[in-house]
């Protein structure tokens, strides 16, 4: 067969017109997933300094590290941000400039949290062996980080961005976590691989999860009707669910201090206090208060 580059350029051409499917060729660039990638992790140097450097940072180098990364996040950020704000008609550097400026400014605060989350890994684990190991080698914290971080642009409502950020971290850690998402303090993923948390979840604080737990919405099948509705559960202080859960809908409240065990399909609210878990012998769904 006589493959020829014109043709094939030419019928490439043709399939861009119909199909659509690329980047906005005449206004602008979309996000580019590359600088995202950069981005996030040049934001994990930054909230955990020395932690995935190559080299050592001493205490004198500390300061200018982290001079040279934040101007360098504000401004490639900055970049990013103008182009997403551009599909909203808005094309104001001074918008953009200012939303990052608030960005960075809530970075402490994203620290403060994340510190909470690794003394909740180190409490709840046994296998940790201390704060360094739980940074440096637990998925889970590494996707709790980046999903923080993104939920303060989720909340300046930039479009894109956090959820290109929650994605790049996805697929480095097996963990889908909605940059909308509520989530509090002291929260720990144990293992992590599959969990998956919808963007309207709310998570109290001193949530724990293992591998696998869904916390999906009921059904999809109504579409972008169901857009800015409450479709995800709520989890009250203190819940903890295991392995290959799946707690469905927006009206579904699992209450404070309960344990939902593993392999169990929740459509319903759960009582404070409860243990909610498949019968050994029946093999069928059975609650009881806790002790």
């Amino acid at each position: 067969m006589d493959c020829r580059q014109d043709e094939i350029v030419t019928s490439l051409m043709a399939s861009y017109h119909e199909v659509g499917g690329i980047n906005h060729v005449d206004c602008g660039n979309l996000p580019s997933k590359q600088a995202i990638a950069s981005l996030c992790e040049d934001l994990l140097h930054l909230l955990f300094p020395g932690f995935f450097s190559e080299e050592a940072v001493t205490s004198d180098e500390l300061q200018l590290m982290t001079h040279e990364l934040v101007a360098g996040i504000r401004q490639r950020l900055n970049v990013e941000v103008r182009r997403t704000v551009r599909l909203n008609g808005d094309s104001a550097p001074a918008e953009s400039e200012g939303l990052v400026c608030r960005f960075m400014l809530a970075l402490p605060k994203v620290r403060a949290l994340l510190q909470t989350d690794v003394e909740a890994a180190f409490e709840g684990d046994p296998a940790a062996r201390g704060f360094e190991e739980i940074i440096l080698a637990y998925p889970g914290l590494e996707a709790i980080a980046i999903q923080r971080t993104a939920h303060v642009l989720y909340k300046e409502n930039v479009p894109l961005i956090p959820r290109m950020m929650t994605e790049w971290a996805h697929g480095r850690t097996g963990i889908d976590i909605h940059p909308g998402a509520e989530i509090g303090t002291h929260f720990f993923i144990d293992h992590g691989t599959g969990v998956v948390i919808g963007e309207t979840a709310a998570l109290g604080d001193h949530v724990k999860l293992y591998q696998g737990v869904g916390l999906v919405a009921r059904s999809l099948a109504a579409g972008q009707a169901l857009r800015g509705k409450k479709r995800h559960p709520t989890l009250e202080d203190h819940v903890t669910v295991y392995a290959n859960a799946t707690i469905v809908g927006g009206d579904t409240v699992i209450g404070a201090r309960s344990t939902i065990g593993a392999n169990v399909f929740i459509l319903e609210s759960v009582p404070p206090d409860m243990l909610y878990a498949l019968g050994q012998q029946e093999h069928q769904v059975k609650a009881k208060k806790q002790k």
